[in-house]
């Protein structure tokens, strides 16, 4: 007996199971909060030099841009008794005194002055905090195996509350960002345990409620999985018969012995005693190829997600009514996705919409600013594009990888979508160079990935692979089929040519 078949013993879906789903969506809500938050506390608002303290409020005026507009970080030399210019050739200087800022309310940026030559902070600041989800994905998944998912989850709850709040009244930038760090590696720890204590919720998880993440203390039992693996085959039981209780299986549950358990999970048992790593993704050439295609397309999908979600001020629009919309695209965006998933297949849904998304933000560089409306319209299609991306990719990863693997690839692959979304803000900082430059970076590694993901094999309608030797022999037979193919096509043009 499957672990699967003791859950649907005690009950796979059931009242339990749906309580238990409530329990892991409702924390969920404020999570993306953290993601995006600097896309309303980091706004940067029209600002000008702040004139010198002697200077008269009266006669002073700014040097113009190459654009006619106010200098936002020089301002004309100050000279005492020297009369107003009237021309652009009086000499310049930096914002020796602050800026005055054109807006009503607190941010970041104007708190601590970051902008012209500190404008980078901001988008290193940014950086910092997907750095923590990055580093406590590997720290606080270590601990979880150590101590369980259950008390690491606790805790990674209560470091985000207390990190954010921390933020919310830092002193300093530098204080900020540390406790910005600390809200990433607390997100990561939430999401790595939420996603392992699904199991209880049986098949639902399989009807596509696996991305459903978080959860509450008391009603979400410990990962039975990881209790029985640890050696705790008594609490294990106890839940079990908790949850078979709970759904009306009273019966069932007292019937579940410990010999019964550990006789059935032998198989789990013994398979966790061997020992797979990282280096095994590479040994085999196919594990090689599906490693280094899904990386690519993590990275690409991670890099530009990031580039149009936090980039929202730069299209003219009000930025809340914007939000909502970037937040709107996601519901068809998915529903369309996952019709193409069982219709179109994975590898071709995976790669038109970081195809579709790269154009997008390409076509950006060509439209003018003026046009907000059609910037506005391109930049809500690649974020729909890229937002079908992510949910594509983490079935297809899943899909891919043999069960002996699969905890790993997955690992590898969030850490690509990670340093996307770190380097991302960084990349940003090109802007400064020429306007057009972060766009190109960012749609030109979304059409590579969406490239690579052509190279993938098509996991719709097929059994999921459960040893390295199963995706050997998957790939053998779809070559195999593959020349069989070209050689009937073959057999077919050679009569046709003799005949001619």
């Amino acid at each position: 007996m499957t672990f699967s078949e003791i859950l649907d013993r005690v009950g796979s879906m059931g009242p339990f199971q749906y309580l238990h789903v409530t329990l892991l969506a409702l924390p969920v809500l404020g999570i993306a909060n953290h993601n995006l938050l600097q896309i309303f506390t980091a706004t940067t608002p029209v600002h000008h030099c702040r004139p010198p303290p002697n200077a008269s409020i009266g006669p002073w005026v700014l040097p113009l841009d190459p654009n006619g507009k106010p200098e936002k970080c020089l301002r004309f030399v100050h000279l005492p008794n020297a009369s107003l210019p009237n021309d652009t050739q009086r000499a310049t200087e930096p914002c020796l005194d602050g800026w005055i800022y054109n807006s009503t309310r607190d941010t970041i940026v104007i708190e601590w002055d970051l902008v012209c030559s500190s404008n980078k902070l901001k988008e290193m600041a940014q950086s910092i905090f997907m750095a923590g989800i990055l580093v406590g994905g590997p720290v606080i998944g270590e601990l979880s195996d150590r101590f369980g998912r259950k008390p690491i989850l606790t805790w990674s709850y209560l470091m985000l509350a207390a990190s954010g709040s921390g933020a919310a009244f830092s002193p300093s930038l530098p204080v900020y960002m540390i406790f910005r760090f600390l809200c990433g590696c607390s997100i990561s720890g939430i999401s790595l345990s939420t996603v392992i204590l699904s199991e209880p919720r049986g098949s639902l998880r399989r009807k596509g409620l696996g991305s459903t993440r978080q959860k509450l203390r008391e009603w979400v039992p410990e990962s039975i999985r990881w209790l029985v693996l640890s050696g705790k085959y008594s609490k294990a039981l106890k839940t079990l018969q908790r949850v078979a209780t709970f759904n009306g299986k009273k019966e069932e549950g007292k019937k579940l012995t410990i010999e019964e358990l550990k006789f059935n999970l032998q198989k789990d048992i013994t398979s966790a005693k061997v020992k797979y790593g990282l280096s095994d993704l590479f040994r085999v050439s196919i594990l090689r190829r599906v490693t280094f295609c899904l990386s690519l397309a993590w990275f690409s999908t991670g890099f530009a997600y990031y580039s149009l979600a936090m980039g929202v001020e730069e299209f003219g629009v009000n930025i809340y009514i914007l939000q909502i919309i970037f937040g709107g695209v996601d519901i068809p965006a998915k529903f369309i996705t996952i019709l193409s998933l069982s219709y179109l297949g994975r590898r071709i849904t995976q790669s038109f919409l970081l195809l579709l998304a790269g154009g997008a933000i390409l076509a950006l560089i060509f439209v003018p600013s003026e046009m907000q409306l059609l910037r506005t319209a391109l930049a809500v299609f690649g974020k729909g594009c890229l937002s079908g991306s992510f949910s594509c990719l983490f079935l297809y990863t899943s899909e891919l990888y043999p069960t002996v693997l699969r905890q790993t690839g997955m690992g590898i692959s969030n850490v690509w979508a990670r340093v996307g979304s770190m380097i991302a803000p960084l990349v940003k900082i090109t802007g400064e160079l020429q306007p057009f430059i972060p766009n190109v970076i960012f749609g030109t590694t979304a059409l590579l990935g969406g490239s690579a993901a052509f190279f993938l094999l098509e996991t719709l309608n097929r059994p999921l692979p459960e040893t390295i030797e199963d995706i050997q022999n998957w790939h053998k037979q779809v070559k195999k089929t593959k020349q069989e193919s070209e050689a009937e096509k073959a057999s077919q043009i050679i009569p046709l040519k003799t005949g001619g």
